[in-house]
């Protein structure tokens, strides 16, 4: 019986225990959570703002890239839907969202290549 009491961390006078131990742990998650919020999420959070601001000032004109891999010139903008004119008299409506990175803004020079 003895061992027994031994076994489950108590002590035979059924006095004691490893109330330490919770602290420890408690302590241990936070650290972790700490880890994962400046590693993952906070990062995360900071792209997805960036993304947002870069499609709100989009402009007519703008030559960008969708994440499919079209190039286009933005020639028309609605709420949701993005018109690009990708060749001569050739447009295609995408989705806001689905628009990557701008390539080139309108009145700007354009890159060299």
């Amino acid at each position: 019986m003895t061992s027994l009491a031994y076994a489950m961390g108590g002590s035979p006078g059924g006095a004691g225990g490893a109330g330490g131990g919770d602290w420890g742990f408690i302590i241990t998650m936070v650290v972790i959570f700490a880890i994962f919020y400046f590693l993952m999420i906070r990062p995360q959070q900071k792209k997805q703002k960036e993304q947002k601001a870069m499609l709100s000032n989009l402009a007519y004109g703008d030559t960008v890239m969708t994440t499919g891999g079209i190039y286009g010139k933005v020639s028309g903008l609605a709420e949701a839907v993005v018109t690009l004119e990708i060749a001569d008299k050739v447009r295609i409506k995408v989705s806001r969202a689905a628009i990557g990175t701008i390539i080139n803004k309108a009145g700007a020079p354009a890159p060299k290549e």
